[in-house]
C-alpha cells in the first residue's frame, strides 16, 4: 500500500498504555514520503473529535466532521496497523501542522 505524508488513514492504535490515544481512529501521516517508501513503519498523529484548546492541536475538517490533529500524541506504528485510506489534509491544514510541529519540536 502506498502511504504519503499528510494522507489520513484509519489506524488501529490498540493496545495502548496509560494516557495514549486508543482505539481505531483516523490518523495523519507525518513521516516524509522517502521514509514511507522504504520503511515498514510510519509516523502518525491521531485525530480526535474531542476538542481541547491546546497549542499542540490543529483543527481540521475530515469526512464532514470537525476534529483535531493531536500533535502531542505523535507515534511510530507498523503499516500493518492501517485499516484503510480515508483522505488527505488540505494545503492550509498541512501548513498549520508543519508550523505546530516546528514550534513544538524544533524551536
Amino acid at each position: 500500500m502506498e502511504v504519503n505524508q499528510y494522507q489520513i488513514f484509519l489506524v488501529n492504535l490498540d493496545p495502548t498504555i496509560g494516557s495514549e490515544i486508543r482505539k481505531t481512529r483516523p490518523c495523519v501521516v507525518i513521516s516524509p514520503n522517502e521514509m514511507n517508501m522504504h520503511l515498514r513503519t510510519i509516523v502518525i498523529a491521531p485525530l480526535t473529535t474531542s476538542s481541547k484548546n491546546y497549542p499542540t492541536r490543529i483543527n481540521v475538517k475530515h469526512n464532514k466532521k470537525q476534529g483535531q490533529v493531536v500533535i502531542d500524541q505523535i507515534r511510530t506504528i507498523d503499516k500493518n496497523r492501517i485499516v484503510r485510506k480515508l483522505g488527505e489534509l488540505s494545503n492550509k491544514e498541512k501548513k498549520e501542522i508543519k508550523a505546530v510541529i516546528r514550534e513544538t519540536f524544533v524551536d
